[in-house]
């Protein structure tokens, strides 16, 4: 893929199950989210853009009515879509003894 092979050496696998979504292995409607809670999304994502997804990228896709009803359904558990994730940037060195 990108990001995580460019930077780390890593290769993540790119199968999923038949039937579900090749983006975050979920099953859903191609109209609706992607489920962001899951690992294969967020790694796979995180590949492409350098950093985690949030609720606003997994539904990114949707039309405008299914993005406000799910956006006033997770607001209703605490969650905000509008917020941007943050990824930290760490170095560390690594000396032999």
């Amino acid at each position: 893929m990108g990001y995580l092979k460019d930077r780390h050496g890593l290769t993540l696998p790119d199968e999923v199950p038949p039937g579900v979504c090749p983006m975050c292995a979920g099953t859903h409607e191609p109209h609706e989210p992607h489920d962001q809670q899951s690992l294969a999304y967020q790694y796979k994502f995180y590949d492409l853009h350098g950093r985690w997804p949030t609720w606003a990228d997994a539904m990114a896709h949707c039309p405008d009515g299914l993005k406000a009803s799910w956006a006033e359904a997770l607001k209703s558990l605490g969650i905000s879509v509008d917020e941007q994730s943050e990824t930290a940037t760490m170095t560390v060195e690594i000396t032999p003894e």
